[in-house]
This record gives C-alpha cells, sequence and structure tokens, in this order.
C-alpha cells in the first residue's frame, strides 16, 4: 500500500470492512481505478454498478477492466453506467450496496472544467446512504483547493455533520502535515 496515497487507503478500509462478492456502487468511475478494485473484490459471486456522466470514462474504465482480465460486464456483473452519481436510485434499490465510493473532483488528466458539484453530490451521498445495507459503508476522497475550489468540500462536510449518531458513524481524516489543500478521507458507516 502507497501511505501517502488517498486512494489506497480507502480501498484498504474498505477492504477491512465490507464481505467480499457483495454489491458495491463506485459513484463516480473516472479511470476506472475504485471500479477494478471493487470488481476484484464483488469477484465471481458479486457484482458492482460503476457511474460517470463522460463517456471518455467509461470507455477508459473498460478497457482497465478487460486489460486487468475482468470478465463481469460482458455478464453484468459489473455495470458501468453513463449517468450522473445523482441517479444511482434508478438502478439500486435501497438498502441492497455494501459499500458505496465517491472520488469528488475531476476526471484526472481529463477537462477539469467538468467536475463534480455540491449540487449533484449532495444528492448522490443522500441517495447513496440510502441504498447501503446496514453494517455498509461509504467511502469519499475530498478534493479541493485549485479547480475545484472548496464549495463542494464544505457542503459535504456539512451534509455528513447532520446525520444522526443513532444511524451513522463518520469519520473525516486529513493528511496533517501535507500542503497545498490535500484530498481529505472520509468513511461513513451505517448502523
Amino acid at each position: 500500500m502507497n501511505y501517502s496515497k488517498v486512494t489506497d487507503w480507502c480501498h484498504e478500509v474498505i477492504r477491512t470492512q465490507v464481505k467480499a462478492g457483495g454489491f458495491y456502487i463506485d459513484a463516480t468511475m473516472g479511470r476506472g481505478r475504485d471500479t477494478l478494485f471493487l470488481s476484484r473484490l464483488a469477484g465471481e459471486e458479486g457484482r458492482v454498478l460503476a457511474f460517470d456522466i463522460q463517456p471518455e470514462a467509461l470507455k477508459t474504465t473498460g478497457e482497465l477492466l478487460k486489460s486487468s482480465g475482468m470478465t463481469g460486464v460482458e455478464d453484468g456483473r459489473i455495470r458501468l453506467v453513463l449517468d450522473g452519481h445523482e441517479s444511482m436510485d434508478r438502478y439500486a434499490k435501497e438498502h441492497t450496496a455494501d459499500a458505496v465510493c465517491f472520488n469528488f473532483g475531476y476526471l484526472p488528466g481529463g477537462d477539469h472544467r467538468i467536475s463534480t458539484s455540491a449540487k449533484t453530490s449532495i444528492p448522490a451521498i443522500e441517495k447513496g446512504l440510502k441504498i447501503l445495507k446496514p453494517g455498509g459503508m461509504m467511502s469519499l476522497c475530498i478534493y479541493s483547493g485549485g479547480d475545484t475550489g472548496f464549495e463542494e468540500k464544505e457542503a459535504v462536510l456539512a451534509c455528513l455533520k447532520g446525520l444522526s449518531p443513532k444511524e451513522y458513524t463518520v469519520i473525516a481524516n486529513e493528511y496533517y502535515n501535507r500542503d497545498n489543500h490535500p484530498p481529505m478521507p472520509v468513511f461513513v458507516f451505517k448502523f
């Protein structure tokens, strides 16, 4: 594990907290690294839904899955969806997912003018929490500064802070000794 890479931390926490062979959602597909991780975790028994609004993300993710030997796309165990994460409730029922994974910001190497925003991310989080099973978890990598600013980060953190402690545990982490607004890994555990 790369101890300085936020996605590695998130993957490790997910791996230790959810059972293999479950149902997982990658709410922000991007270049497909989270989709690949979740697909490996799903194995032959589980399934994965992955969302993005950019056709380039679906193409890149499909290629990554294929080059990594993942075969679930052909039989529907891995479904790549060209739609916004705020629409995930159209594809998954309440209390069905073991994990939901978010990486906020923009497609790495893509057009920085196309990025997630509080306008769609907050509804996506709320829907994702309903889709989570009791005992499930949500992983959120929150990027801020630079192109994306702080509006989405502040809105996401305010949303999470307002969750009932009787229903959820929210753990917000930070890279304490880094400059330039490093990403923030946050985990939500549903009772």
